[in-house]
């Protein structure tokens, strides 16, 4: 099977990941933060280690790093930490469902949400959020970029905006943490991302990282193995946002990812998969029946959303299974984007190809592409 579902989960992870989840399993058996044992304290350590780590790859302190179990996880606690009272908050017509849902939810609460579109200009698609921004707005939230096509949004001029309007901006980086360089010093209030896609953990892990302007309600209490004593849950982070035993096998794993990130450097793993995604597009943009989702002059991350005409995305996903290559066909959890590309009644089938794959693998998924709509006209 050749894998190219990267924006789901990476695969294969690096060597150096499966050694750490290994070596964490067997080596690091306490509790981080419980005990004054020396197993909980090496552990401890040892997760204190990839808190720096991460916090250094982003440019933010080591206590605002919040370890949380993915990316929904983060959005979750930050969308609802910051609207823990009725007010308003705009997202973006591309948005993962992992933002979408928890705002929608928030309307039993009375908060009020708007939806600014991504049209083609980025100047245009900010001044969509300006139109929308009203007395009571508290927040933005919004990817950086698209899950379904990699659509790259203007996420500096948008924490501008939110700058000048004293207002909150939660980001999702799931699709571009490890792909694109990013830190907080481009304006985020809050980063959310996946460990296990571009930092090339394992899941069930994600991050939440805070520029420590806002202080979030916490939704989730419990034990934090700091300040026992008390019956209310610690105003500091990270802390305030750790409930329960972390994630130690997890931990270790994501920072060997992030290890590997580094190593690499984003801007040469982007050049790579960028790359792959150009030779897909090339192979097949004179095919009449692929449609590729992309528009001229936009800039985008290393995904592409394409469809067969006559032919629903889950069977073609399917036929290319049974090819041997591994795709997402359907609505990829983004049900606002696919309805800004008119694709809700199928979906789309998602090309997203990691460091590790070859030119000869994206030629071969091309060929087969092509094989099977050559299938299609011969049929028809």
């Amino acid at each position: 099977m050749i894998y190219f579902d990267n924006a789901a989960t990476t695969y294969p992870k690096p060597y150096s990941v499966a050694a750490a989840v290994s070596s964490a399993v067997t080596g690091l058996g306490g509790n981080p933060g419980r005990s004054g044992h020396a197993m909980s304290v090496r552990a401890a350590e040892q997760v204190f280690k990839v808190r720096s780590l991460c916090a250094k790859m982003f440019g933010a302190e080591p206590e605002n790093v919040v370890f949380t179990q993915n990316c929904t996880h983060a959005l979750n606690l930050a969308i609802k930490g910051i609207m823990s009272e009725p007010g308003h908050i705009t997202i973006s017509s591309m948005e993962h469902n992992s933002v979408s849902r928890p705002v929608f939810a928030l309307k039993k609460r009375g908060v009020s949400f708007s939806v600014a579109e991504v049209s083609e200009s980025d100047e245009q698609t900010v001044e969509n959020f300006a139109r929308l921004i009203t007395p009571e707005t508290r927040c933005v939230a919004c990817t950086i970029a698209s899950n379904v096509t990699g659509r790259i949004l203007p996420y500096k001029q948008i924490a501008q905006l939110c700058r000048k309007h004293g207002i909150c901006f939660i980001a999702d980086g799931a699709q571009a943490c490890g792909v694109i360089p990013l830190s907080m010093a481009d304006g985020f209030n809050f980063l959310c991302t996946a460990g296990h896609k571009g930092l090339y953990g394992p899941t069930g892990t994600g991050l939440l990282i805070s520029d420590g302007k806002y202080k979030l309600q916490s939704i989730i209490e419990g034990g934090t193995g700091t300040t026992s004593d008390e019956l209310f849950q610690p105003d500091f982070l990270p802390e305030r946002l750790e409930s329960g035993t972390l994630n130690t096998v997890g931990i270790m794993g994501l920072g060997e990812g992030i290890k590997h990130v580094m190593r690499l450097g984003e801007q040469r793993i982007y050049k790579k998969e960028t790359m792959l995604c150009e030779l897909f597009i090339k192979r097949l943009e004179n095919n009449p029946m692929i449609v590729i989702y992309r528009q001229k002059g936009c800039l985008y991350v290393p995904i592409v959303s394409f469809n067969c005409k006559g032919m629903p995305s889950s069977q073609l996903s399917q036929k290319l299974n049974d090819a041997g290559f591994a795709l997402r066909g359907g609505l990829q959890c983004a049900a606002l984007a696919h309805r800004q590309l008119q694709t809700s009644d199928g979906g789309t089938v998602r090309f997203s190809p990691s460091v590790f794959n070859s030119e000869r693998e994206v030629i071969a998924i091309c060929n087969a592409i092509n094989r099977i709509c050559a299938n299609i006209k011969t049929v028809g």
